[in-house]
């Protein structure tokens, strides 16, 4: 028995491929657990939000040639349609009753001259009842009305169209045998303009989506069962009377809020980057704000701003107002913003510093001591060497703000009530929440994000270093 020996350098040759093989593994095996937080938590959502906002699952309702499910389509009518009502039928429900149906009940009776059927309740009186409720007994009610035939029709099975298997006399006494629930068919037929666009479409649909008017003979179509893709929901957002002040103020907001708020935040890290005495002090006083929550931010300045505020106590104090001044009121807009731009510029500019502070220490200490050698003052070196190695930082704070300037919400609404200044992450929440409209909630959802992207890649473009200038 021989033992065939593999030497070192020839095991290393053999295992350096299946080395390489897994070391080209691994970038993979890294990047598949985000592509599956994206997939699950981004596009997923916004797939769905996109939908929402250009497909309406209820546009239109399919009428059937009889009053059952399984009955032949003979047409649709869209959402909102005028109907007129040409008849109506009960059918047995399968499965649970909800608030929706529009329902008949039914009594199986049975008389003492041996009359057996159904009646519609409308047609029995209940007289009495076991202890949960359930009918026992009954009379027939008299029908009103010289014309009127005094004998009530039992029918084979819960429906008025089916076989009359008895008649009874009124006010005769009736055993209540079983009770049927049924939903209400009706038989409409396109009318007003409706008809005009689609013809005299006719057919059964359930009561659930159809809303029958007062006098009983005309109706809407309330809900459809089949979707189509619309435009309709973006274009009732457009529409909107609070659109246009809503984009309106975002867009000031953001005129007004990122330029100050950049200057300010490249001083503070400029603050902290010169290694001053205590400039770990002044990084956490700085750091302060980030620790507070939007509505704890807009609940704070509001306090700061109200009539007993601390704005009117100090100007008060100094002689400037004799008596308060309301500065958070339908008739002073401007004061409203401008207590916002005050709050988002306290509440934020610490995100962005903390940004640049760490865009600061990436610059190497041997470039700006090599340029103080050189000669360069304190601002040429901030001019000439920092700021352009800061614009991947810069770039990377202005996505953020930009996106989270779009999404503010919790400060307009402290300091603004969300009616006097409105924006359009307050009218996302409004549409949602007060009107119930999510369709229309999806297409501002939608709008934020394509104005978020539409940001991104544009300060992708012009915030860009001189390798990527050139890489182009």
């Amino acid at each position: 028995m021989t033992t065939e020996l593999v030497s070192e350098p020839e095991a290393a040759i053999v295992e350096g491929p299946r080395r390489k093989r897994r070391q080209k593994l691994v970038p993979y095996l890294l990047i598949a657990p985000t592509l599956i937080f994206l997939a699950l938590f981004f596009a997923y959502p916004m797939v769905q939000g996109l939908i929402l906002a250009v497909y309406d699952d209820e546009a239109v309702l399919p009428v059937l040639d009889k009053p059952t499910i399984d009955g032949n389509q003979n047409g649709q009518l869209p959402q909102g349609s005028s109907v007129e009502i040409l008849d109506r039928q009960g059918n047995l429900i399968e499965g649970e009753v909800t608030s929706d149906l529009l329902t008949e009940l039914w009594f199986r009776v049975s008389s003492e001259d041996g009359a057996q059927g159904w009646a519609p309740e409308t047609r029995i009186r209940v007289r009495e009842e076991s202890s949960d409720g359930t009918p026992l007994i009954g009379t027939v009610r008299t029908k009103l009305g010289a014309e009127a035939d005094p004998l009530t029709d039992l029918f084979e099975v819960p429906n008025e169209s089916s076989e009359v298997a008895a008649k009874v006399e009124p006010s005769v006494r009736v055993a209540i045998e079983d009770t049927a629930t049924l939903e209400v068919w009706f038989q409409v037929r396109a009318s007003g303009e409706t008809a005009d666009e689609l013809g005299l479409v006719e057919g059964w649909a359930p009561s659930r989506f159809v809303q029958i008017f007062g006098d009983e003979v005309s109706g809407r179509i309330d809900r459809g069962t089949d979707g189509v893709f619309t435009t309709r929901f973006v274009e009732k957002m457009v529409e909107d009377r609070f659109f246009g002040p809503a984009w309106r103020t975002t867009l000031i907001l953001m005129v007004l809020i990122l330029p100050i708020q950049f200057v300010l935040a490249t001083l503070m890290a400029l603050v902290i980057h010169a290694r001053v005495k205590a400039n770990s002090l002044f990084l956490y006083i700085f750091s302060i704000p980030m620790g507070m929550s939007d509505l704890a931010v807009g609940i704070l300045f509001f306090s700061i701003f109200t009539g007993n505020g601390l704005l009117n106590s100090v100007l008060e104090g100094v002689g400037i107002l004799d008596d308060p001044k309301v500065f958070l009121s339908s008739d002073t807009r401007n004061w409203i913003i401008a207590a916002i731009v005050l709050a988002e510029l306290w509440r934020a500019t610490s995100i962005v510093m903390v940004i640049v502070v760490s865009g600061l220490q990436a610059i190497p200490d041997e470039t700006l001591e090599a340029a103080e050698l050189f000669g360069a003052s304190y601002w040429k070196r901030v001019r000439y060497i920092m700021l352009p190695l800061l614009k991947p930082s810069l770039q990377v704070a202005l996505i953020l703000r930009t996106i989270l300037a779009f999404q503010v919400f919790a400060v307009v609404i402290a300091l603004g009530g969300g009616e006097i200044v409105t924006v359009l992450a307050n009218e996302t929440y409004r549409q949602y929440f007060e009107l119930r409209n999510t369709n229309v909630a999806s297409a501002y959802a939608v709008f934020i994000l394509l104005m978020s992207l539409a940001s991104a890649i544009f300060y992708l473009r012009a915030v860009r270093t001189q390798q990527e200038t050139s890489g182009s």
